[in-house]
């Protein structure tokens, strides 16, 4: 009985490092494919030496091409860690919200809170906002901010139509917001003389000519949301089994809630405000965690922060070399891998219910 014990818990050790293991060197793998694809060709060592030259103590000036090094520092590493940052919040926020809201088609577009970010981005574009003491955290801030006032609204509209709270309510009321708020965006367009391309740009996704402050500012964002949603791994896992389950656990639902959806709102805004609006990163990447490792989201959420990462990476490679020297919009790309693959997910699950 103990040595069965024993060999267990071995097992699952076992199970759990081969997917950790397997989740980081995929992103290792994206990493060095997203800084050597392009025109200018970029081994492994001339990425290695350049990478190494930035510390002082390396003592490898003399063995760095100053043109590959600017391409390799100045365009193509900020750019693969800004798609690593923005398709690591998106996943997470997806796997936050769906584990509050105990649905799987709940992300931050389904539930209006990156229509609403994307709202105050576009605003803040096209009047040329720069508000006092922010600077250029302007765009951030006021992202983030109307993404989470679009949440705390979609929530109180769905209480006035039914006290409840019921899942399908929240949802439903997230789309008709999105919709709204799709037109007031469809409205600023309109209205936009010099700002329509930047706008048209910014909103189709991209991860292309930000640049290192665009990282810089993603980062402090995307890691209080992160941890705020570690920390209540315990409490999502509980709000899987409904509110109702979670409360006779001694959780304050209420007050768990509102952190929750804040956290999620914070990585949700902070990605839209760096990157624009990019689709189905937070639809599709959770669910394929969940049939990887399951639904403990002590694990499901550092595991789809690797795996969002990993996936817009992939996809922004493909965005800008398809069409090269051209160049497509990422959300393009992650609409068209992701609305097939969450496609084929949905027909083995329901294949799997009727089994």
């Amino acid at each position: 009985m103990r040595n069965s014990f024993i060999r267990s818990i071995t097992s699952k050790l076992k199970s759990k490092t081969a997917v950790y293991a397997g989740m980081v060197l995929l992103l290792a793998v994206a990493f060095f494919a997203g800084i050597s694809a392009g025109s200018a060709n970029i081994t492994a060592r001339d990425m290695l030496f350049t990478i190494v030259s930035i510390f002082p103590w390396a003592g490898t000036e003399a063995q760095v091409d100053p043109l590959l090094a600017h391409i390799i520092l100045e365009i193509r590493l900020p750019r693969v860690l800004l798609a690593v940052f923005v398709g690591a919040s998106l996943a997470v926020a997806g796997a936050a919200f769906q584990g509050l809201l105990r649905n799987p088609l709940a992300d931050p577009y389904t539930l209006g809170a990156s229509s609403g970010s994307a709202v105050g981005a576009v605003a803040v574009i096209y009047f040329g906002l720069s508000l006092p003491m922010l600077g250029m955290l302007t765009l951030p801030v006021v992202s983030i901010s109307a993404g989470f006032l679009t949440l705390i609204l979609v929530l109180a509209f769905a209480r006035m139509v039914q006290r409840s709270l019921a899942v399908e309510t929240i949802i439903l009321t997230g789309i008709i917001f999105s919709s709204f708020l799709g037109a007031v965006i469809s409205l600023f367009i309109a209205l936009s003389g010099d700002e329509l391309r930047q706008l048209i740009y910014w909103l189709l996704g991209s991860v292309g000519m930000r640049g290192w402050n665009h990282v810089y500012i993603i980062i402090p964002f995307f890691a209080a949301g992160f941890l705020l949603l570690l920390i209540h791994w315990r409490e999502l896992n509980a709000f899987v089994f409904g509110e109702q389950s979670a409360h006779h656990l001694g959780i304050n639902v209420g007050r768990k809630k509102v952190m929750i959806l804040f956290a999620a709102s914070l990585l949700t805004g902070a990605a839209v405000a760096v990157s624009g609006t990019i689709g189905f990163v937070g639809l599709v990447i959770p669910h394929f965690v969940r049939i990887l490792w399951g639904a403990d989201h002590k694990h499901l959420i550092p595991l789809s922060a690797m795996a969002g990462g990993a996936f817009l990476v992939f996809a922004d490679i493909i965005s800008r070399t398809i069409i090269a020297p051209g160049e497509l919009p990422i959300g393009v790309i992650t609409a068209i891998i992701g609305a097939p693959v969450f496609g084929l997910i949905l027909i083995s699950k329901n294949r799997g219910k009727l089994a």
